[in-house]
């Protein structure tokens, strides 16, 4: 199955195909609006506004599994966004990306690419770390999400080139690799 074969729920309960973006470079990402990484939304932003002339699409799927940091209605999010931080990449319904009830979606994403660490450097990294290895402490060698922001890249055929967590640089690491995909 490939990428453009999903189909999602837009923000009014329509469906979406991803379909609809053959030929872009995509980035998509589960999100919250009450998280340590909240901020985020401002720098996907910008690389947004930056490159969605060049062929970039921002794809924002909220998700209220990590710590109930999504709360309120896809309506109420949208309004967040677009008023806090002038969100106009595209958003969809609010999701779960793991267990029994996670879009299929977002089981493809994470069959691709697995998780491969935290970035080292980042300030919540130990946070992260130390909070996930006491629910699970095989946490690391599992494939899931491990929070909210984790984004995938996906170049203009459909393949999924890259998993960055949300310790990743937008403006150092991401930014970089979707450019080299434009």
């Amino acid at each position: 199955m490939s990428l453009y074969d999903y189909t999602v729920e837009d923000q009014q309960g329509n469906e979406a195909a991803l379909a609809d973006y053959e030929g872009r470079v995509l980035l998509i990402v589960n999100t919250a609006t009450e998280c340590g990484f909240t901020p985020t939304y401002a720098q996907l932003e910008e690389l947004y506004r930056d490159l969605h002339e060049r062929g970039l699409d921002i794809l924002d799927f909220p998700c209220d599994q990590f710590g109930h940091q999504a709360p309120g209605t896809n309506e109420e999010i949208a309004a967040f966004c677009t008023s806090r931080f002038g969100v106009t990449f595209p958003q969809f319904a609010k999701i779960e990306v793991n267990g029994p009830n996670a879009d299929p979606l977002f089981a493809y994403l994470q069959q691709e690419k697995g998780f491969e660490g935290f970035d080292e450097g980042h300030e919540l990294t130990p946070v992260l770390e130390d909070l996930l290895s006491k629910n699970d402490p095989d946490f690391a060698s599992k494939p899931d999400i491990k929070w909210n922001f984790t984004k995938f890249l996906v170049d203009r055929n459909g393949a999924v080139i890259r998993r960055f967590e949300p310790t990743a640089s937008i403006p150092d690491v991401v930014a970089p690799a979707v450019e080299e995909l434009l």
